[in-house]
């Protein structure tokens, strides 16, 4: 599963009775998520989660993540998240494009038997147990799906060849190109490598000593192009940004 997943988030009723504020950014992930007993609202760049008094399971999706939104959980609610590297929702969901085309966030249903299992897998208390069922329901969802081309594709949008560029060495159109991002992973090729920029940027902060060095190590044409960008994905200036986001740790979100 390593191939097709990046990891999971898990939160537990009861850890905490204090509300829950914080900041997410931009990721080139899918992010399907299950809350138990809770009622998911979403409004302008927000999701707030608060406890239901009806027993139920609620799945969602989240794609075409370009913009930071605010999660607001009134307390903390029974929650697993599978964060799933890009193309890797493709290999289990034949029909993925019909969600991909519909928003950011979304009610997630690809099998009939999604809730049922992940009411099951609440009940299970080890969670080292509750990964060993998750991953098992999964892997049995695992479709022979070829992909490779559209690897290839992406690896080389992460890379420093212009669109044109990889376009041309694909033999294909500049739109063709577009539609079939926005078909398979939610995104345009625009929208893709200025997230995966800003994600390695996260990343290059640990080794680096200014903004100006970041800005080169990241792949942008100089600093203020970087400030740019960076302001656009996280509506904050990078230097507020990295003096309040522990940036040695895999998850970005700022607490508010």
């Amino acid at each position: 599963m390593r191939k097709y997943i990046d990891g999971y988030y898990f939160m537990a009723k009861g850890e905490s009775e204090l509300p829950v504020h914080y900041l997410t950014f931009p990721y080139n992930l899918c992010f399907v998520t299950t809350t138990q007993n809770s009622n998911v609202k979403i409004g302008e760049e927000k999701i707030i989660v608060t406890p239901s008094k009806k027993k139920k399971i609620v799945t969602d999706l989240v794609v075409r993540f370009n913009k930071p939104f605010k999660v607001v959980y009134q307390e903390p609610t029974n929650e697993i998240t599978i964060k799933f590297k890009p193309l890797g929702l493709n290999r289990f969901v034949a029909n993925l494009s019909d969600y991909l085309i519909n928003g950011f966030y979304m009610d997630f249903q690809p099998f009939d038997d999604l809730n049922t299992e992940m009411q099951s897998i609440f009940g299970i208390v080890n969670k080292e147990e509750q990964i060993e069922r998750l991953e098992s329901y999964w892997l049995s969802k695992l479709k022979n799906v070829e992909l490779d081309r559209l690897e290839n594709i992406v690896a080389d949008i992460e890379s420093e060849r212009t669109i044109a560029e990889i376009a041309k060495k694909h033999q294909i159109s500049r739109q063709y190109l577009n539609k079939i991002f926005l078909k398979n992973l939610g995104k345009t090729p625009s929208e893709y490598r200025k997230v995966h920029k800003f994600r390695r940027a996260l990343l290059d902060f640990q080794k680096v000593n200014n903004l100006t060095e970041l800005s080169y190590e990241s792949l942008f044409y100089d600093q203020s192009h970087f400030i740019k960008e960076f302001k656009s994905l996280t509506n904050i200036n990078p230097s507020f940004f990295f003096k309040n986001i522990d940036s040695n740790k895999e998850i970005a979100w700022l607490f508010l």
